[in-house]
Formats: C-alpha cells, sequence, structure tokens
C-alpha cells in the first residue's frame, strides 16, 4: 500500500500499517504504546504460538511431562491440564518449542529435529501473515477498531521474497497495510546481539542458510560431531550472521514495497499521532 500523498494516509478514516525489521529492534514496543492509544495489536508471533504451533509447543510440554512417573499418570487420567501461557510479550513457549541445535544434555535438539521444527514455524509464519486481512476486518467488526498494526516476526523477510510483487504474502500485506521497514544502526545490532544472549527469541533460519552456518560454526570451532556443538554458543553466533544477511533483504522490501522508519526515530513517539507524524515523513521522504 504505497500512498500517492501524505493526507491520503494521515486523514485516512481507517490505517492499517504492518511493521518487520530485526527481533528486539522496537516493534512490539510500539505496538504495546498504540495499543494503548486505540489501535489494534495484531502479533504475528502470538498468532503462530496460539493457532498455529499451540498444539506443537502443548505437546512437547507434555512430552517432558511424561518423562516423570508421577505426572505421567495424572496426565495418563486427565487429572491434570497442562497449557501454554504465551502472552504478546512473552513468547518463552515458542522459543523454547523451537529450541537451538547441538547437545541435547545442553538443551539443545538434534539437527534433524531442530530443521523438522524450522518447516513447522515456516509454514505458521506464512499462515498468521496471510491472516492480516481478516483480522483488520475483525477488529473493526467486533472491536471498532479504525487503526491496526500488525507486528511481524523478523523472520518475516525469510518466508517472502522481496523483489516478486506476486510473491503472495506481499500482495497480500501490501494489498490491505503499509509495510514499514523498522531500520536500526550498527550499534542496535551489537546491542539486539546482546539481548539476544540473555533473552533469546523464536528463531527461524532459511534451510540452506542453517546449513551452511552449521557447517562453518563447526569447522570454526574445530567441532567434528553435531552433538558436540554449544547449542547457547550456536544460538548468538547464528543469530547474528542471520542478522547481518536479512539487513539488505529487509531493505529491499522497503524499497519495493514500502516505507523506512529508524528505530531512533521510533524511540521518541510517544503516542498514536507521533507514530502517524513519523509515517507521514516516511511517505514524504519516498515521494521525493
Amino acid at each position: 500500500m504505497l500512498f500517492s500523498s501524505v493526507d491520503e494516509f494521515v486523514k485516512a478514516p481507517r490505517r492499517a500499517v504492518t511493521v518487520f525489521g530485526m527481533a528486539g529492534v522496537g516493534k512490539t514496543r510500539l505496538s504495546n504504546m498504540l495499543r494503548a492509544n486505540h489501535w489494534f495489536h495484531y502479533s504475528a508471533d502470538y498468532r503462530i504460538g496460539t493457532r498455529y504451533m499451540g498444539e506443537f509447543i502443548i505437546d512437547n510440554f507434555k512430552r517432558e511431562a511424561m518423562k516423570v512417573p508421577f505426572l505421567a499418570q495424572l496426565l495418563r487420567t486427565d487429572s491434570i491440564y497442562i497449557s501454554s501461557n504465551i502472552t504478546f510479550n512473552n513468547l518463552d513457549p515458542l522459543s523454547t518449542y523451537l529450541g537451538t541445535p547441538g547437545n541435547v544434555d545442553q538443551g539443545g535438539l538434534p539437527l534433524d529435529e531442530y530443521q523438522r521444527r524450522q518447516e513447522q514455524h515456516r509454514v505458521a509464519e506464512v499462515a498468521a501473515l496471510c491472516d492480516v486481512p481478516y483480522f483488520i476486518d475483525r477488529a473493526k467488526d467486533l472491536y471498532g477498531y479504525d487503526d491496526f498494526i500488525a507486528d511481524t516476526g523478523g523472520s518475516l523477510i525469510e518466508v517472502v521474497d522481496p523483489s516478486d510483487p506476486e510473491d503472495p504474502v506481499i500482495k497480500t500485506l501490501a494489498a490491505h497495510t503499509a509495510l514499514v521497514f523498522i531500520r536500526g544502526t550498527g550499534k542496535d545490532a551489537s546491542e539486539l546481539v546482546k539481548r539476544f544472549k540473555k533473552s533469546p527469541k523464536p528463531m527461524y533460519y532459511p534451510p540452506e542458510f542453517l546449513v551452511e552456518k552449521w557447517a562453518e560454526y563447526k569447522l570454526i570451532n574445530g567441532i567434528l560431531n553435531d552433538e558436540d556443538v554449544d547449542p547457547a554458543g550456536f544460538g548468538a553466533w547464528g543469530f547474528e550472521a542471520l542478522l547481518h544477511d536479512r539487513l539488505p533483504r529487509y531493505e529491499a522490501l522497503a524499497s519495493n514495497f514500502g516505507y523506512v522508519v529508524d528505530a531512533s526515530d521510533l524511540a521518541t513517539a510517544r503516542d498514536g499521532d507521533e507514530f502517524v507524524d513519523l509515517i507521514a515523513a516516511a511517505i514524504e521522504k519516498r515521494m521525493r
């Protein structure tokens, strides 16, 4: 959704925006702020973790519980109920299910199992992104929201072709929302890596990229066997490699189909009106 004038967005009776960028760059903080200013907040990760991967996540909880005889007996007799308490601001159940490949004794997953769960996430992410038009209508019809923000995961760029207007996800999002890239700096990238090490988020790797970086990590660290890989070490290293690989593709997506707002400017926005002003400035810049 590209605009022919600033007023076309600013004075629209209803607005819909999809924000994208690396995990941790400020998308969810923005969405929480806008929700307090009567914007409907659609979290793609929440939709993935509830609607499309909720059963996988809960079954994984149950699988672990079945290893404990006391809990196993209670589960078999339906005496206890296990659920996922995933929220917009707590995606730990999804992160835990996706896991990290590496030494099982250190909390890692065998590589083939990790790849299986990655594919589940890819399918779920495409479905969650294609649900955006339904939720735009639902937000208005059910709750009376005129303004809508879709808060997407950092891996949006992995399930689209940023140069193809016929890509089904891009076509859906661009037809119903303004695509806005939240762009960070090199300093932001370093801070994101630090934050990821403290609090990992759900990560999706393109299959070929994962295989390539897995082999590279083992070579750099002199590791011969998959089961000897430190999952925390690979997780942080892989996140940083993926971050740098994604940045030019985010730029390409914004250049072809959307707008750019710098994360430093976004951090100064205090309410919905100031966010609209930032988008207006981005529209004006693109028009120039």
